[in-house]
């Protein structure tokens, strides 16, 4: 999320028990914890299991480290799972992610301070996908803002950025409002592609949920199980996000899949994601966007709404707006024989080096490599020839238009 401010240490607390049963989000509750951040690789610290873990080992899942949870990478194959999202169903498990509520009278313009799309906007029952940037105008995560109502929003975040971000809303709530963490007793499972809405209305009376637009959101009981449905994904397919009580994800996933079986619904892991939000274009924070990038170069200027009064970053983002980007981050098709890969040198047809690859994979809907990467302004244009340093080897590419995928309506 998919999906979701500055650091200040020190502002939230830790917490590792998995073991509490909640409602979900927009149902009011006593408890809430904090989720404890790992890094992206193997560290000293014990790898956390979402409460789905068993789940996966059963199905035969290839479990790797991301972001200090032993998630799921692959079960079947990338490839099958990718074009199962594509053209059935499939399910994901995304508990590793950060669910932030703020709540009080004041909650939805402390919110709206913090990040740069305007929730003053939103109506309940809605959502909108954000940056949320520090002083400097540069990115500390995509975050999706959920409004419940005008005194409560749901902020979903990168697992990678969570404890810098709720370090942030927490500082920021202070005296003006109350910020609670839900990530620990929150787990969220994704439902996507095209018959994901026929496997959804065979687990209960969803039909409010059916007629949501895209970024709506409802509470529900599915399954024997209260939850809150958002039209929300990071696959490019229609889709939901379903929050639930963590201890009661099994119960969610295994119901799912048992329904999904006639609508061939696959388990699906990181790696179908990944392939998945990149044919659409969906920034990856940590490769595409971070803190050295501003929303504007990384092609999210619709997100910053500089009508809406002041937001941190403003003043710079303006400025950047004024005088315009340097760098633009861009689409290519590897026309040559090479895979580009995060990091790889991107060099102009003369072989100057001019930038570099952000994300980069086969695309197995298209049959061909794509990549995305940041250019200078003058080396942007669709059709613009371009070399992949892939190893030490230079391999023709072309810019072209993005996304390189999107669903027919």
């Amino acid at each position: 999320m998919g999906g979701l401010a500055a650091a200040h240490a020190g502002t939230c607390s830790k917490a590792v028990d998995r073991t509490r049963t909640c409602s979900p989000w927009l149902i009011p509750c006593s408890r809430a914890g904090n989720s404890e951040r790992a890094l992206a690789d193997i560290t000293s610290a014990p790898l956390r299991k979402t409460s789905l873990y068993e789940n996966h080992v059963k199905l035969g899942a290839r479990m790797v480290p991301f972001t200090g949870f032993s998630m799921p990478v692959q079960y079947s194959g990338v490839t099958e799972e990718h074009k199962a999202v594509r053209t059935a169903c499939g399910l994901f498990d995304v508990s590793h992610m950060g669910e932030l509520e703020m709540r009080g009278v004041y909650a939805g313009q402390v919110v709206n301070y913090l990040v740069t799309n305007d929730i003053g906007k939103l109506e309940d029952g809605h959502a909108i996908y954000t940056c949320c940037c520090n002083p400097e105008g540069t990115i500390l995560d995509d975050l999706i803002v959920y409004r419940a109502t005008k005194d409560r929003y749901m902020i979903v975040c990168n697992a990678s950025n969570h404890d810098k971000i709720a370090a942030v809303f927490a500082a920021a709530a202070k005296e003006h409002c109350e910020f609670v963490d839900r990530t620990d007793e929150t787990a969220l499972i994704a439902l996507q592609g095209p018959n994901a809405m026929r496997v959804l209305d065979k687990a209960g009376d969803v039909r409010h949920v059916l007629a949501l637009p895209a970024f709506g959101f409802a509470d529900a009981r599915i399954l024997n199980v209260d939850v809150t449905i958002a039209r929300t994904g990071y696959t490019g397919e229609d889709g939901v996000e379903i929050f639930c009580p963590w201890d009661d994800a099994p119960r969610v996933w295994e119901g799912l899949m048992q329904l999904g079986q006639e609508h061939g619904i696959k388990p699906c892991g990181l790696a179908a994601r990944d392939t998945l939000r990149l044919e659409c274009k969906m920034a990856l924070y940590g490769n595409d966007i971070d803190e050295t990038t501003n929303p504007l170069e990384a092609g999210l200027a619709w997100t910053v709404k500089f009508d809406k009064g002041d937001f941190v970053g403003r003043e710079v983002l303006m400025n950047v707006k004024e005088h315009g980007v340097r760098r633009k981050l861009v689409g290519f098709e590897m026309t040559g024989r090479g895979i580009a890969r995060h990091g790889y040198p991107i060099k102009s047809a003369k072989g100057e080096v001019i930038g570099a690859v952000t994300s980069g994979s086969p695309s197995p809907t298209l049959g061909k490599n794509i990549g995305l990467g940041y250019v200078p302004v003058g080396n942007d244009a669709i059709g613009t020839p371009i070399l992949v340093d892939c190893r030490g080897k230079d391999v023709e590419a072309v810019i072209v238009k993005t996304p390189f995928y999107k669903r027919a309506k």
